[in-house]
């Protein structure tokens, strides 16, 4: 029918179209059935007018009991799934048992006996179509097909409109062969059957993603057309405020595709995950792969230390590289969800970029790469996070060591300007002579899991994150990240962001810190850890740095362990968050509580592979003063322990 859009309607060419089509084409497909496909029109469809005029197959037919026991009619199993929702005004407070007049289109008497049984005090109206059931000023609700529904209330006219999905009356659609009533025993029936037979064959090869990819195609090529009579009834009266028209024309816009998109989020919810799972997948099993073949070459040469030890730096680079990728996700998922908090603490940049500069010259001299720096910064000490500017700088230049060739040259440039608040606006740049990039790949070099395609004959590995953290990153920061690129002559990427200026005393501070921590005696360690690997593991590690360790089971002995312990003989706890008998949390508490004199001072580290904000909020909470994120970090771990 013409006024079911996205399901069923007449395309442009005059053929049928919608989602209805799509899956027609795919039944003939896989049965080998063809179709010419005629419009009935509205109205009430009886039984002898489809006999009349010798229709083999009726689709869009509701599939239900009473359907199925009809005399004279076949029905197939269900093509396509949804539900009816309720269209009422906005603010409406429905009632099953109220005496609503409902509003249906002609022709859906199925849809009436269900109606009528399920709600036997609704009054129920007929009208020639959904338009007019919608524009009708009587009726107080319009019962109808989900896709349908959505389609027509983001017209203007409608706005005032709202779905209430509160019935339990599924919309399931399927095909009918109609033959004259007492023919069940005719060559005419048993063609009949034949038909659907082959019909329900081909609908079973048709899986949920793929149904929902052709409900989700024909939604979007069939959102609502504004027309300019739409737009004059939809801003009527903001037109008198020329000023602010444009702006909120683009608001109101924004804000419809944003509620477009969440009305189809459960039927793109599978092809979204099933994206984002592929990519992962091949990210993470060649990885994998290369630390399983290096397991079983180092099973394989137990007795040559010489290979043994070329499979473990091995090991450790592939093992570096998965967590990498693991920190990358977590990153864009919290820089996505506005969870990641920056931290606001002096920062040194000359000596930040001169620390980069340093870190990658090495690399790129193997390379045979040259790297110059140009930094001329007014205002060097800044308040900012330190750790995520590194990370956006040093992410841009190990992208320019990639895909510049050797003879080439790398520029770091850094300028700043005052901002009319006071704060600093700091750009870097970073340029190189290499390879560059196309202007396609440049509108989407800043998206997930996207590299240029000819990376890979290169073999340049990465898990294609990196360059949307940085934009992500950079946008947390009040700036931004840009890139201008011509293939065969280079790159450029501009990197901004705004902090305040901080006093330039820090670095002192910091020097002496470290003095301090030099000078300091290694303190007794308690370790609290259930997994007996990883505890053995970091027993050795620390054992070997000097520390003295003792090892517990759970939290509970933990708390044991101190409480027998005498004043000041043990400087750390290292604390596990989920254990049997006592959690980490619970451990903390209780040490805090104890009446002794270290019971406040004892430093208590959380360590664990729970990091999410929530985590590190409870762990303080619980008296803890600091948190070590698994897999540990040896270096960072030991700076702490040494303070």
């Amino acid at each position: 029918m013409s006024d079911r859009r996205p399901v069923s309607f007449r395309g442009g060419d005059g053929q049928l179209a919608g989602i209805s089509r799509y899956i027609f084409d795919r039944i003939a497909e896989i049965s080998g059935l063809r179709f010419e496909y005629i419009e009935i029109p509205s109205g009430n469809i009886t039984y002898d007018y489809l006999v009349g005029e010798g229709f083999d197959l009726v689709t869009s037919v509701e599939y239900n009991q009473e359907n199925r026991e009809a005399r004279g009619i076949l029905i197939s199993n269900p093509y396509l799934s949804s539900r009816k929702v309720i269209v009422a005004k906005e603010g409406l407070n429905f009632k099953p048992n109220a005496p609503y007049t409902v509003a249906v289109s002609t022709g859906s008497q199925t849809l009436r006996k269900v109606i009528n049984g399920q709600y036997p005090n609704f009054k129920l109206v007929d009208y020639p179509s959904i338009e007019a059931c919608l524009d009708s000023g009587e009726a107080d609700l319009l019962i109808q097909n989900q896709y349908v529904v959505e389609y027509w209330l983001y017209r203007p006219a409608y706005q005032d409109l709202m779905a209430i999905p509160v019935l339990e009356m599924s919309d399931q659609m399927c095909f009918s062969a109609v033959v004259p009533i007492g023919g069940e025993d005719s060559e005419l029936w048993q063609e009949r059957e034949l038909q659907i037979s082959i019909i329900n064959k081909a609908i079973a090869q048709l899986s949920d993603a793929e149904v929902a990819g052709y409900v989700i195609s024909s939604t979007l090529d069939n959102l609502y057309e504004y027309t300019v009579s739409d737009f004059v009834y939809q801003y009527r009266y903001t037109l008198i405020l020329l000023g602010i028209a444009a702006a909120l024309i683009g608001i109101l816009v924004y804000v419809a595709l944003r509620a477009r998109i969440r009305s189809i989020n459960d039927r793109a919810d599978a092809k979204a995950k099933g994206d984002f799972l592929s990519a992962m997948s091949h990210e993470i099993r060649t990885p994998l792969n290369g630390l399983i073949s290096l397991n079983y070459l180092m099973a394989q040469n137990v007795g040559d230390q010489d290979k043994i030890a070329g499979y473990l730096r091995q090991s450790s680079a592939v093992a570096q590289y998965l967590l990498s990728l693991v920190n990358n996700v977590l990153d864009m998922s919290k820089l996505q969800d506005q969870e990641m908090e920056l931290e606001e603490k002096p920062v040194d940049l000359q000596l930040l970029l001169e620390t980069v500069e340093t870190v990658e010259r090495d690399g790129m001299d193997k390379l045979g790469i040259g790297l110059e720096a140009d930094i001329r910064l007014s205002w060097p000490w800044i308040l900012g996070d330190a750790v995520r500017i590194q990370q956006v700088l040093l992410n841009l230049l190990d992208n320019a060591r990639k895909y510049t060739g050797q003879g080439g040259m790398v520029t770091i440039r850094a300028r700043q300007t005052r901002c009319q608040s006071g704060d600093v606006l700091t750009q870097i740049q970073v340029i190189d002579n290499g390879r560059g990039m196309s202007e396609e790949f440049q509108k989407k070099i800043f998206h997930p899991f996207t590299q240029e395609r000819d990376t890979v004959s290169q073999g340049n590995q990465g898990t294609g994150l990196g360059l949307s953290i940085c934009a992500l990153l950079a946008n947390r920061m009040g700036g931004e990240l840009r890139v201008k690129s011509r293939q065969g002559e280079g790159s450029q990427f501009t990197f901004t962001f705004v902090a305040g200026q901080a006093a330039s005393h820090a670095r002192e501070d910091a020097e002496k810190g470290e003095e301090k921590r030099a000078a300091g005696s290694l303190p007794r360690i308690l370790i609290a850890e259930d997994n007996e690997l990883n505890a053995q593991l970091l027993e050795e590690l620390l054992e070997g740095e000097g520390f003295e360790v003792r090892h517990v089971e759970n939290g509970k002995k933990a708390v044991e362990a101190f409480e027998a312990s005498a004043p000041g003989e043990y400087g750390v706890i290292l604390m596990d968050l989920l254990m049997p008998e006592m959690n980490g949390y619970e451990a903390s508490r209780a040490i805090r509580a104890l009446k002794r004199p270290d019971a406040r001072t004892v430093r208590i580290f959380a360590s664990t592979a729970n990091t999410f904000p929530e985590d590190r909020q409870k762990a303080f909470q619980s008296g803890m003063d600091d948190f070590i994120a698994k897999p540990i970090n040896i270096k960072e771990l030991l700076k702490k322990l040494r303070i």
